[in-house]
């Protein structure tokens, strides 16, 4: 397999975070590409979404001293009921009021980053990754969004000797999953609902690619594991779980005790939609707990 890349190719990316233990096998420095075709009403980064970069504001910090006012050349920021305001849609997020700001209310999420920026970034943890058994895992948003950018970091990190791994979503045409696994080395891949219509429901996105694809790569003979994030009232129920059991061994032909993992819900990224000024409906304080958690792994298991 060609290791030949373009380290100059420009990508989105909206984080780059070490010492990942979640996210693939031993310890990981986990790179967040922006961009996602999915809408899922839980989504623990919305500011992922979009490919291009956002403004987040934290306004339980501002003390409304009209910097960002002063500094926005779009007059995008302006005094409401003794606070300071802003029009999104006249915003470029072009940051002058991020940096005008002494109070850290205000943060542009998402930069154009080359490929050798980031491996740069990636490989000051090569020992770590030798000794844990880790390395770089390319997360979202949804990697499938930039293709290009995603297959020349996962030749860059093994030109580097560094292993690899992708979450990837699925929703997107065969060409494109596989021209990504064929680079990969490790692929974790979300099935969130199998009922079609209850999947548009969640995510905005049917689930009939997803599954196709699923089947496909398993075909590929590629190192998977499968994940489900449990969210409240959509997907934690012992019948759904079975579901997503009974295609991973029936469909898939592999044993959801091994290739299949449950994620517990949480709601890290509630705050996130008020800074975004999104509507949104994550599930509040309704974390499964430790019981049900393990009667759903108890099901998973005998499947």
């Amino acid at each position: 397999m060609s290791t030949v890349y373009n380290a100059e190719l420009v990508g989105q990316v909206f984080n780059i975070q070490r010492y990942s233990t979640h996210d693939g096998p031993g310890v990981r420095t986990t790179v967040f590409l922006k961009g996602c075709p999915l809408r899922c009403y839980w989504c623990q980064n919305p500011e992922s979404q979009s490919l291009k970069p956002v403004l987040m504001i934290k306004k339980d910090r501002c003390t409304g001293c009209g910097r960002c006012v002063q500094a926005c050349p779009q007059k995008a920021n302006y005094f409401a009921d003794g606070a300071v305001a802003t029009n999104r849609s006249l915003c470029t997020v072009c940051g002058r009021c991020v940096s005008a700001c002494f109070n850290n209310v205000r943060s542009v999420e998402g930069e154009p980053m080359t490929v050798k920026q980031v491996i740069h970034k990636v490989r000051r943890d090569y020992n770590l990754f030798c000794n844990s058994g880790g390395g770089m895992t390319i997360s979202g948003g949804a990697c499938e969004m930039q293709p290009e950018f995603t297959i020349n970091l996962l030749k860059a990190a093994h030109d580097e000797g560094i292993r690899t791994a992708v979450e990837m979503e699925g929703a997107f045409p065969w060409e494109t999953v596989r021209a990504i696994a064929e680079h990969c080395d490790f692929i974790m891949y979300d099935l969130k609902h199998m009922d079609k219509e209850k999947h548009i429901m969640g995510t905005k996105v049917s689930n009939e690619r997803i599954l196709d694809n699923a089947k496909r790569l398993v075909k590929m003979g590629k190192k998977l594991q499968f994940r489900t994030p449990l969210i409240p009232g959509f997907n934690d129920s012992l019948e759904s779980v079975a579901a997503i059991a009974h295609f991973i061994r029936n469909e898939l032909g592999l044993s959801p005790a091994e290739y299949h993992e449950l994620l517990g819900y949480n709601n890290l990224g509630e705050d996130k939609y008020e800074r975004l000024d999104m509507p949104g409906i994550c599930p509040k304080n309704k974390r499964q707990s430790e019981e049900y958690l393990a009667e759903l792994n108890a099901i998973r298991e005998s499947i």
